[in-house]
């Protein structure tokens, strides 16, 4: 059986959100409320990380388990082909939902995939790097947490403002990437991994981070190869998790790519998907009923690419809460 932790808001068409390796569904709480106004959003941990259990005895963290998975929880939360949006792991998931057509649009953020041999293994290292800081001693972990100069200068490989960070929230994290049971074995799959699907039929956008420093903005061209339906763009001002640098930038990325699907279908959810009408992700329940009380759900069973453009930054984008764990 799949048991995941979830945090959901909001009512609309369904809305999944992914977090990349050793993150946590907080990564996306900067925009939660953004894209909440329009959607029921179900931000997850995945299996292994954050609260949610790994995965049953047996089950492999690669692609085609991870695609197992989600159409388990999807049938759990009562959601049918969902949008989706993911950030580096969880934007390989998400593009690879949308190749076997799990969902009906997908929004990519600095996606890991789409490299090549040597960067592959670089991202691997400063992965396994950074879960060995934060698999060191507490009190020089805590340390660094509570010294906002050591935090910022710690967490700047993944923000491109990591100075938002606050001391609970960097914590927290930390925590959260030195306790992942499904880490290793992630990282073991992903030194075999690379996207080579077929190109979705529903509309992807895939937005890259033009600060990013695991995932750098070159590989953005790989994809734009392997994708050349995308809308392919770029974020001005983001690190490699995007949602804390412009949260109102990254809002409008993810909402503009289920626009186009909701407007054509009269935005009504034609397939008797939840309309946010149940759990919190915190056990707290509105009135109309819930998963299991607990915020988690328990289941069984060659073209010439786009032409990339930079997103316009929103006129005025203010400090959001965050985290910073490997992603």
């Amino acid at each position: 059986m799949i048991k995941v932790n979830f945090e959901r808001r909001g009512s609309g068409t369904p809305l999944v959100l992914l977090h990349g390796i050793g993150h946590r569904w907080q990564a996306w709480r900067p925009v939660l409320d953004l894209l909440a106004e329009r959607h029921d959003v179900i931000a997850l941990d995945l299996p292994g990380f954050g609260l949610s259990p790994g995965l049953p005895a047996g089950r492999r963290y690669d692609l085609p388990s991870s695609m197992e998975m989600l159409a388990e929880v999807f049938e759990m939360l009562g959601v049918e082909r969902p949008h989706i949006a993911g950030n580096s792991l969880g934007g390989l998931l998400s593009v690879e939902a949308a190749s076997r057509g799990l969902v009906r649009s997908a929004t990519l953020l600095s996606p890991a995939g789409f490299w090549n041999d040597a960067d592959r293994r670089r991202a691997l290292t400063m992965l396994r790097v950074m879960r060995l800081g934060a698999r060191g001693p507490r009190f020089t972990t805590d340390a660094i947490a509570n010294n906002a100069r050591l935090r910022a200068s710690s967490m700047a490989v993944l923000y491109a403002h990591p100075g938002r960070i606050d001391r609970i929230t960097a914590m927290a994290d930390t925590a959260a990437l030195r306790n992942a049971p499904a880490f290793t074995p992630t990282i073991r799959g992903g030194r075999r991994t690379s996207w080579h699907g077929m190109p979705p039929a529903v509309p992807v956008t895939v937005a890259w981070g033009e600060k990013d420093r695991i995932l750098p903005p070159r590989q953005a061209l790989r994809a734009a190869m392997l994708l050349p339906g995308a809308n392919h763009v770029t974020l001005p001002g983001c690190g490699h998790v995007p949602m804390i640098d412009a949260p109102e930038l990254v809002a409008r990325t993810i909402l503009d790519t289920c626009a186009g699907v909701d407007s054509a279908a009269g935005g009504v959810d034609g397939n008797g998907s939840v309309d946010g009408n149940g759990v919190d992700g915190n056990g707290a329940v509105d009135g109309n009923g819930s998963v299991d009380g607990n915020g988690s759900v328990d289941g069984s069973g060659a073209s010439k690419p786009k032409a990339r453009r930079k997103a316009k930054a929103p006129t005025s984008t203010e400090p959001a809460e965050g985290g910073a764990a490997a992603s």
